[in-house]
């Protein structure tokens, strides 16, 4: 028996990971460890079969990744998706984010940057702003919080900064948001 570590992309939160356990047992794989973004498995040579697995990761919305720079960049959004999401909501503006970026990648964070642009099509910068949104937008949406802690938490310089970022990518004012009480909310794993 030797372990097999599969790197998987769309793997945002705590259902994903039941979920990719429960598919590779159902393939009779034994999960030795998994995490976010990560399964490593124990595995017997002659019963080892790729394109099932890739299969029934596919099935359920996931990607195993093939390359080193995809999963350079699938770990860093796994990165930003917790500080964001999984934080406790611990002040952001506390947290450097390029530092650890860097770190999580173990590259420069101007190559990590150029990689992730050119990769997805957005800057890190605008998917750490889409991610934010979305965090305020759940929010809001469960009234926990006022506007001015969320701003606070979130690392916002001030409340008005949020509202133009919020109303730049929404369209809508949070104010207004909050009173249609929307559901508009996104899949972490969808968000740009």
């Amino acid at each position: 028996m030797k372990k097999k570590t599969l790197h998987i992309k769309n793997m945002v939160c705590n259902r994903c990971i039941k979920v990719v356990r429960e598919e590779m047992e159902k393939l009779n794989y034994n999960v030795f460890e998994i995490e976010l973004g990560e399964v490593i498995l124990t595995i017997d040579k002659d019963n080892f079969n790729m394109d099932r697995i890739r299969t029934a990761l596919e099935n359920n919305g996931f990607e195993l990744i093939d390359s080193r720079n995809a999963n350079i960049i699938e770990r860093v959004k796994i990165l930003i998706i917790n500080l964001i999401h999984h934080n406790s909501f611990k002040n952001l503006s506390e947290i450097n984010l390029r530092e650890e970026i860097g770190k999580e990648a173990g590259l420069s964070y101007q190559y990590v940057s150029t990689l992730f642009s050119s990769m997805q099509g957005i800057t890190i910068e605008k998917y750490i702003i889409h991610q934010k949104i979305e965090k305020v937008k759940e929010l809001l949406v469960y009234a926990e919080l006022t506007l001015s802690e969320i701003a606070y938490g979130l690392g916002y310089s001030s409340v008005q900064h949020l509202s133009n970022q919020f109303k730049k990518i929404t369209g809508l004012s949070p104010g207004y948001f909050k009173k249609l009480k929307s559901k508009k909310r996104k899949p972490l794993d969808k968000i740009v």
